[in-house]
């Protein structure tokens, strides 16, 4: 449950954010097709998606030996980067970012993007303001974004028990165990409600839940 009020609120990007998930299906069955491969769907997907990604590509089927999962990041990363789809927030985004900035909380966001093209995306969407930092990775490999987290919490000298990260993945919720910080989990991204309600942290189906048990 949901304890208090808190003064920072770490938020996730893909899946939790931005409505991502089935481009991201739409992409990697691309990829599949290309090799033969079975094609997934989003209760398949939601059922296999994990971190670190090379993990979920070794699920899917794709033979390292034959092609280096680096290889095949970087062509699942220039096939979801093309001008083939056509990105969104979730509805409820720049409402629930306003509403959490005028109640004077602070925001920041941490992902396993890499770093540069999250700013990108940031910035079109015009929701920059909004947050004292945006972090990402160095690459777009997706191994964790754990470090990450960490340095943003030292750079922005927050107590970790004043602090929430709102996500949609188990790694999401690694992440918050690991920065000390509590956690809300969001069913409605990248991994299925039966996987996430294993875990010990707070659990909404939609963003606009999430808005309404936290504020």
């Amino acid at each position: 449950m949901i304890r208090k009020r808190y003064k920072h609120i770490i938020w996730d990007w893909n899946g939790t954010l931005l409505d991502d998930v089935d481009i991201v299906i739409d992409a990697m069955n691309n990829l599949l097709r290309k090799r033969g491969l079975p094609l997934i769907n989003r209760e398949s997907y939601k059922h296999i998606f994990t971190f670190p990604v090379k993990d979920y590509y070794a699920r899917l089927g794709f033979d390292f030996l034959a092609e280096p999962f680096e290889i095949l990041a970087d062509e699942f990363t220039a096939e979801i980067y093309s001008n083939k789809y056509s990105y969104k927030l979730f509805p409820e985004v720049e409402c629930i970012l306003e509403r959490v900035h005028c109640l004077g909380i602070t925001q920041s966001i941490l992902s396993a993007s890499k770093e540069d093209r999250l700013a990108q995306m940031v910035d079109t969407f015009r929701i920059g303001r909004y947050f004292k930092a945006v972090n990402g990775l160095s690459n777009h490999y997706a191994h964790s974004k754990i470090e990450a987290g960490k340095q943003c919490l030292s750079i922005l000298e927050i107590k970790e028990d004043e602090v929430i990260l709102i996500g949609d993945t188990v790694h999401d919720f690694e992440a918050a165990a690991t920065l000390g910080c509590d956690c809300l989990l969001i069913a409605n991204g990248h991994q299925s409600y039966t996987r996430l309600k294993r875990l010990k942290a707070a659990l909404v189906n939609s963003l606009s839940e999430a808005s309404e048990l936290l504020l």
